[in-house]
């Protein structure tokens, strides 16, 4: 077992997600943990999560002297981490001035276990400002890069390891080496846990947790939250209930198709809640799309409330993204938008103890293999994620009935001629949006004012990282095509070709 100290940086849990795939189990501890916490269940390593502050920011966390007196297992500190690490054993972090970010070039300089295998040039990922300018007595310096000295570091005698750099991103080449080298070469764990193993805990923490009572799971028909409906079926039996709701700003034939899927393909006694015109009616003259979200959740409960009975339980899908994108769980990383599942009718539930969220801390590929060990068919894992405002936060501007089908049918041929193209299998989220703003055409001989639509489609692992997808020109081209000339009131189509960072992958 590996423990990550989290000390707030967005990819806390995917270094725990990189460990559980190398096939040890990790869990996550904060920062701010007594040191008897951290060692708890005795790991056979430690690893020092990023964070998004910088060391001498007032209130950053610290590496407490405490915990470091008593890690006698191997540590591996990463980016804010190994400078945490760094600093509170007597070295020198200062702060940086343009800082370094994305893509940089390091040079081994030292041969070491945790470099085994790799490369003595290669590209990671940087993301940091500070760095550290002074090792502290015993540590020797393995790697650079152009902007960071002290890229890697070690100290053999005491089994520690820092760097400056990611290896659980996508983006750093070798990362996942360096990993293997420090679990296996440097620690001594096995491969002895799988998402099998994850299920049967799951499932044995829901029956713990709901005591008997009864669970209402809101489900959407997307892979979260039905694979979280069928693990609460094999959790409870028939006290796990699904509750779809209807909110009004689903796709096109997503009604009919989760009822399907969810009742006569996997067998669910699910129950609908038609509230489209509920929906609608609390977003009219609504622009701004965090007040969207607040309203959908809102609203969504309000239909909701209305099912729970006595101590019922909720559950949801969240998945681990969300959660880290919205609410801290484990440390203090940054808030980037409020997502619908933390409204403050849902905190107060959680407050409670009435929430469950099996799945929230996985990520949207771990999802889709729970989902294969739990033997949902295929077509239904597949499904492009999809947001919880739904087509509210792909109209841009005002969401009404009109915009809402025009949006529909530009979205069906989009789904359409990807699902019928080979380029379906690697793109990771695709969808279109409905702009807030109107352009000159001409069809037929006349002048047009019309939408203007948004396509986008990126290529990702886990959604915490995005780059756009490289579509092919004949197949964008019949798309835009088919768009302008099918649906009333779009005369011209872009492509979106931001990836995430610095954007988002859904607009709003």
């Amino acid at each position: 077992m590996i423990v990550i100290v989290d000390f707030g940086s967005q990819y806390t849990q995917l270094i725990a997600r990189r460990v559980r795939g190398l096939g040890v189990f990790s869990r996550i501890v904060s920062c701010q943990e007594a040191p008897a916490e951290v060692l708890r269940g005795g790991p056979r390593g430690v690893i020092l999560s990023g964070g998004p502050a910088s060391l001498y920011a007032k209130g950053a966390p610290r590496l407490r002297k405490p915990l470091l007196e008593r890690l006698d297992v191997p540590v591996l500190g990463i980016c804010y981490g190994h400078q945490a690490l760094m600093h509170a054993m007597g070295g020198k972090v200062e702060k940086g001035g343009s800082g370094e970010y994305g893509r940089a070039e390091v040079d081994l300089l030292h041969e070491d276990a945790l470099l085994a295998g790799v490369p003595r040039s290669h590209h990671v990922w940087m993301s940091h400002r500070d760095h550290v300018a002074a090792l502290p007595k015993g540590f020797t310096r393995l790697a650079h890069s152009p902007a960071t000295p002290n890229a890697v570091v070690c100290n053999r005698a005491r089994r520690i390891w820092g760097l400056q750099f990611h290896p659980e991103v996508h983006h750093t080449e070798h990362g996942t080496r360096y990993l293997e080298n420090f679990l296996f070469g440097i620690c001594g764990c096995s491969r002895d846990w799988s998402l099998g193993d994850w299920i049967e805990q799951t499932c044995a923490e829901i029956r713990e947790q709901s005591a008997g009572r009864r669970i209402l799971s809101a489900v959407s028909g997307g892979v979260d939250s039905t694979v979280m409906a069928v693990l609460l079926a094999r959790a409870v039996g028939s006290h796990a209930r699904p509750v779809f709701v209807d909110n009004g700003v689903l796709r096109e034939g997503e009604v009919e198709e989760v009822q399907h899927n969810l009742g006569e393909v996997l067998g669910l006694k699910l129950k609908t809640i038609r509230g489209a015109s509920h929906f609608l009616r609390h977003l009219k003259g609504v622009t701004d799309p965090e007040k969207k979200r607040a309203i959908i959740g809102r609203e969504f409960l309000t239909l909701f409330f209305r099912e729970l009975r006595g101590d019922d339980m909720l559950a949801q899908g969240t998945l681990y993204p969300d959660v880290i994108e919205s609410v801290s769980v484990h440390g203090p990383s940054d808030k980037i938008k409020t997502h619908h599942n933390r409204v403050p009718e849902v905190l107060k539930l959680i407050r409670q103890g009435r929430v469950i969220e099996p799945l929230k801390e996985l990520f949207k590929d771990e999802v889709r293999e729970v989902g294969r060990l739990l033997e949902i068919p295929e077509p239904i894992l597949a499904r492009y994620p999809f947001p919880g405002p739904g087509l509210a936060i792909r109209v841009l501007g005002e969401v009404t009935p009109a915009r809402l089908k025009v949006l529909r049918a530009a979205d069906r041929i989009f789904r359409d001629e990807i699902a019928a193209s080979p380029e379906h299998a690697r793109v990771w989220q695709g969808f279109v949006v409905l702009l807030p703003v109107k352009a000159v055409g001409v069809m037929g001989d006349s002048r047009t004012y019309a939408n203007v639509a948004a396509i986008r489609a990126v290529e990702s692992v886990d959604g915490m990282t995005a780059d756009w997808a490289r579509l092919p020109h004949e197949l964008l081209d019949r798309i835009a095509r088919r768009i302008v000339n099918e649906v009333d009131g779009i005369n011209r189509v872009v492509y979106d070709i931001t990836s995430k960072p610095p954007g988002t992958i859904e607009w709003e």
